[in-house]
């Protein structure tokens, strides 16, 4: 059989073409290869250098090289944090012909470190809680997307830093399953799993030393599976608020996003007699909202300030008599999204005098208003119209910061704005 190289870029088989397939990965020569640490593996695993990429190349047999390339193919196609798969090399022979294992190659994930390097100097408890953080909400992140494990653990993990915590990457997919959504006894088999790897791993270290003398391995086993627990019902559990309390929905929407998750939308459905309301959030990764707004509005804003937007958007629309999802002859979402921009969005914009928006645009107006909307409903115990939110804001916060905003530099803009012309945002606020 010929060697074969296939790949997910059609210049990626030419960089590879280099390296020295006909020699078994373990003896491949030192000029090849990129002296970085390499985490536990049950294969032979050796980082080497492709032109300008360092790729992981792993070697193991055929059937399992390609299913696990697919898999985590279908992982990235999801955005679930894994490594990057490149290619999968076939049909290698040695120089006397004999068949050599064929090789899963992944791009290195730059600025990332296997478990036991990051515990080479003893690592602190605090440190070591932030990740079994990070692990638990990759694996809550691959069940939500119905995809089981099988062997998680940390040597199947990366960890890299993200804005002074820790994020959590899948390296070996090998066992992995996917399903359309997993049962609670796939779910509970994944994390037991996870617990008894992680135990015996940190009672490795334990017996080498490594690990800090406070550390109780099997207390950090289970923690895993507490802090999993806490996050997945954070995640999936239904609430229900009394009605008029829809600041009781932003706190939920503020928890899960403090968990490093957004909100992509939100199914609300009112109780018969109409005294409560039934929440359940569907949850995606960050990076989505500022293409739905922009797709449902034609406001062109910055993610943080479309996901605030969408999250406002969305309980608004659950309160319209012809908003009814799946039903073909409800109003489509662009319809009332359209009406929303026209009827609340750019209405609270205009309530607030130019003069004292300084530079701020009309999307981080609106945001501001409804974070201070929120606050103001907290502080009070019930949900409080825009417009007493917009003329205590004007009052009490808008003169604290006018010194510091600037005025608008485009007059010519402003100017066809009041006239009744349109923004740069596709909004005439």
């Amino acid at each position: 059989m010929a060697l074969q190289i296939s790949a997910t870029n059609p210049e990626h088989p030419a960089l590879l073409l280099d390296l020295p397939w006909d020699v078994p990965l373990e003896e491949w020569p030192e000029h090849h290869l990129v002296p970085l640490p390499r985490g536990i593996s049950r294969h032979v695993v050796r980082y080497a250098r492709a032109g300008a990429e360092i790729v992981a190349v792993k070697e193991l047999a055929e059937r399992p090289a390609l299913r696990e390339y697919e898999l985590l193919r279908g992982l990235d196609r999801m955005n679930i944090p894994a490594v990057d798969p490149l290619a999968v090399v076939t049909g290698r022979t040695d120089g006397s012909g004999e068949s050599l294992e064929s090789v899963l190659i992944t791009r290195h994930l730059g600025g990332s470190m296997p478990y036991r390097s990051m515990f080479e100097t003893t690592m602190r408890p605090a440190t070591m809680h932030r990740l079994m953080d990070a692990l638990a909400v990759l694996l809550v992140r691959l069940h939500l997307a119905g995809f089981a494990w099988g062997d998680c653990s940390l040597s199947n993990t990366l960890f890299r830093r993200d804005a002074g915590a820790y994020a959590a990457y899948l390296v070996d997919a090998e066992t992995g399953e996917v399903h359309p959504q997993l049962s609670p006894g796939q779910r509970e088999y994944d994390l037991d799993l996870a617990r008894v790897n992680i135990s015996g791993e940190l009672l490795d270290l334990e017996a080498s030393g490594a690990l800090h003398p406070s550390v109780d391995p099997i207390e950090f086993g289970q923690e895993i599976c507490r802090r999993y627990e806490g996050l997945w019902q954070e995640l999936t559990r239904t609430s229900v608020y009394p009605a008029g309390k829809h600041h009781y929905i932003d706190r939920r929407i503020r928890r899960l996003n403090d968990l490093g998750f957004d909100v992509a939308e939100m199914q609300i459905a009112h109780s018969p007699d109409g005294d409560s309301v039934t929440f359940v959030p569907k949850v995606v990764d960050a990076g989505h909202h500022q293409r739905q707004l922009l797709r449902l509005t034609g406001l062109d804003t910055e993610e943080n300030q479309a996901r605030r937007l969408l999250n406002d958007l969305e309980s608004w629309m659950a309160t319209q008599d012809d908003y009814a999802p799946g039903d073909p002859l409800a109003a489509r979402p662009e319809v009332l999204a359209h009406r929303w921009v026209r009827d609340v969005f750019r209405p609270t914009v205009r309530m607030v005098p130019r003069d004292l928006r300084g530079s701020m645009d009309p999307a981080e107006l609106y945001h501001e208003l409804l974070e201070h909307r929120w606050y103001l409903s907290e502080r009070s115990g019930h949900d409080l119209a825009l417009d007493a939110v917009v003329e205590d804001y004007v009052t009490t916060v808008l003169p604290k910061v006018r010194d510091s905003l600037s005025p608008p530099a485009d007059t010519d803009g402003a100017a066809a704005a009041q006239a009744g012309g349109t923004t740069a945002t596709g909004e005439g606020a």
